[in-house]
């Protein structure tokens, strides 16, 4: 059985602001990683408009935002995850909304909707969240062909419903490891499952832990054990599905990391778990 261990207070304070520095930037960089050199991205292939690959190869996404896809694997993910053109779809934290980028479009076109509950702001302990959540609801209000079927809402310690309770097809965490940090893990799971209808679907993307031994409950290293995932997802009431490999990297040497986090320059081995609401 996966165990949980205290962390210290001195811990605590470096994974708190290194877990925000990656939710606002999107960069490993902040916390002392250095970033992987990204793989080139290919050229879009004409895809006919509203299918989810026009939607990743669209222009209005940047080229370093393209590159990453050889890492993140969109298209492979969101298919995994049971994406239809129609679905609602509610995403924890956009941040700078690379995601939003694909599902917006995508969903927009399909008559779909997307809920991006971003950073609950005004938070005087949070004022750098403020700039990114103002920046996403731009991106979103100035583009209404693209993102006309997103609506912005809200998550964290103080927030409401994610979206309208039990009409969501797929809830996205791609954050979990900094929701443990600031102690809204189990937060975030239950928000879910109030959001989602019976048999909807979680997907969960996370840097992945060996297993065994104790689970830091802040994951400092913004890893987090499978089991533990699972777990967690249980007990909010979620059956486990099906899990893929399509974010795993077996180079990821995990065990032989010293000093701050996301010391070494490579993508990190990512879970890739499917979930439904009971």
């Amino acid at each position: 059985m996966t165990t949980v261990s205290t962390g210290s207070s001195r811990r605590r304070a470096l994974i708190g602001a290194c877990a925000l520095s990656v939710a606002l930037t999107g960069s490993l960089t902040a916390c002392g990683r250095k970033a992987a050199a990204p793989a080139a991205a290919p050229a879009a292939a004409s895809a006919p408009a509203g299918t989810l690959e026009w939607a990743a190869g669209g222009p209005w996404r940047s080229p370093a935002d393209r590159q990453r896809d050889a890492a993140l694997h969109p298209l492979e993910t969101l298919r995994f995850f049971r994406l239809k053109p129609a679905s609602t779809v509610v995403e924890l934290w956009p941040n700078s909304g690379w995601w939003t980028q694909i599902l917006g479009p995508y969903l927009t076109a399909g008559k779909g909707r997307l809920y991006g509950a971003t950073f609950e702001v005004p938070n005087p302990d949070d004022p750098a969240a403020v700039p990114v959540v103002e920046a996403y609801r731009k991106m979103i209000a100035d583009k209404p062909d693209l993102y006309g079927a997103v609506t912005p809402t809200s998550f964290g310690p103080h927030s409401g419903d994610l979206s309208p309770p039990g009409g969501a097809d797929l809830v996205l965490f791609f954050n979990l490891d900094n929701w443990m940090s600031a102690g809204l893990a189990e937060k975030a799971f239950h928000d879910a499952y109030a959001a989602l209808k019976p048999g909807g679907v979680l997907g969960v993307v996370q840097a992945r832990a060996d297993a065994g031994g104790e689970q830091d409950p802040l994951a400092v290293n913004g890893y987090v054990q499978e089991a533990f995932v699972r777990q967690m997802a249980t007990e909010a009431g979620f059956a486990f599905d099906a899990a893929s490999d399509v974010n795993a990297n077996p180079s990821d040497k995990k065990g032989a990391r010293h000093g701050l986090p996301f010391s070494q320059p490579i993508e990190p081995d990512r879970m890739t778990l499917r979930f439904v609401k009971r």
